[in-house]
């Protein structure tokens, strides 16, 4: 394909100032990884990619660490410090890019990640016959008027727009209304700083790509549908030890050692569905080094694994565990484990596979010296 045509000269201003709490991430959300990046590295790599001749990001006080991590190896991308609300942050990125020369200006929230380039371009062609544009979208639901939690009436959709960033002004403009904005609350956005010190602003079509990212179900709508992760232990048989294998306990001559119970199936299993979700393995989770670990129940670490794979945003779809073992035979308990391994899943025992296999005397397990067990899980979208 042809380079796209290039566009008319523009700095860029980032929000990434806020604390992003309603995410429910780890770090504020413009910090938080999303689609395989920081979640305000995107826009800030669209914006430079499509020419921006400088781009300020305005990040929280204390978030200079954070940010130039997120946006390490990036060039023509300078920090400031944000405010306690958005129009501080804009501000104070204004002043920042008042010290050179700019004609116009994209100011965009971090929280949206993904920027066509089509809609800036658009947002540029605007300014040539306003000093402001913004990109909109229709609402397509019907709206209601609340009084006290009481259908009041009903509110005229069709001249009513979803406002999108960015958002494009001529640099004079924006500046002058935002040196010029005293009031004491939340203006909403800068197209209403703008307003508010009488200029116009021109709506343009938007884009659903344009999403933002506020709760923590946005950051799993880019998940797969599907995962599969494997999973491998092995154990030693030992006299003296009780033998718990698939989550039940066996009457057996010998027992598998461990610093838990040393049940192989259920551990094989915990891994197949750490694996399936990225999360490491049962040792990263449940050291042997740590004493509270000794003799634990291995249902334990299967439930905290199931419990991952749902905080990740992922339901049981099926397992798959083969044990390998000469002795005890396994076929007089598999309906039990079966039936176990399913309630500690909380999914129905359809789902839950048990097969049993030997080495034909081969290898430790085929001298009776231990036993392994391979699993499968497959992980299902919620």
């Amino acid at each position: 394909m042809p380079d796209p045509a290039p566009l008319p000269p523009f700095a860029a201003i980032v929000v990434a100032a806020g604390k992003g709490l309603r995410a429910g991430q780890a770090v504020p959300k413009q910090f938080a990884h999303w689609r395989g990046k920081p979640v305000v590295r995107h826009s800030v790599e669209a914006l430079l990619e499509a020419g921006a001749t400088r781009v300020i990001v305005a990040i929280p006080p204390d978030g200079d660490e954070a940010a130039r991590a997120a946006l390490e190896g990036l060039t023509g991308i300078e920090l400031v410090s944000g405010g306690e609300e958005r129009q501080t942050s804009v501000a104070n990125a204004l002043e920042k890019l008042s010290a050179t020369s700019c004609e116009n200006v994209l100011i965009h929230d971090a929280a949206r990640p993904v920027l066509p380039r089509t809609i800036i371009a658009r947002l540029l062609a605007a300014l040539a016959g306003y000093p402001g544009a913004i990109p909109v979208l229709p609402v397509i639901d019907s709206l209601a008027l609340d009084a006290d939690g009481l259908m009041a009436g009903a509110a005229d959709r069709e001249s009513l727009r979803r406002v999108q960033t960015p958002q494009a002004f001529r640099f004079a403009d924006i500046l002058a209304a935002h040196r010029q904005w005293n009031a004491d609350h939340f203006a909403g956005d800068d197209a209403q700083v703008l307003r508010a010190a009488g200029g116009e602003v021109v709506l343009v079509a938007g884009d659903e790509k344009l999403a933002k990212l506020t709760y923590a179900e946005d950051f799993m709508t880019d998940l797969p549908a599907i995962r599969t992760g494997m999973g491998l232990d092995v154990h030693q048989l030992a006299a003296g030890e009780e033998l718990w294998l698939g989550g039940i306990r066996i009457e057996h001559d010998k027992g598998l050692a461990g610093h838990s119970d040393a049940d192989v199936g259920l551990h094989a299993l915990v891994d197949a569905i750490l694996g399936a979700i990225g999360a490491g393995d049962i040792g990263s989770h449940f050291p042997p080094s740590d004493p509270q670990w000794k003799g634990a129940s291995s249902d334990r670490f299967l439930v905290h694994a199931v419990g991952l794979a749902h905080e990740a945003g992922y339901g049981i779809g099926n397992v798959d565990l083969t044990l390998i073992c000469e002795a005890p035979k396994i076929g007089p308990h598999r309906a039990a484990m079966q039936a176990r391994i399913a309630e500690l899943l909380g999914v129905d025992i359809g789902l839950v596979s048990v097969k049993a296999t030997t080495t034909e005397r081969l290898g430790f397990a085929g001298r009776g010296e231990g036993i392994a067990a391979q699993a499968i899980a497959t992980l299902i979208r919620e």
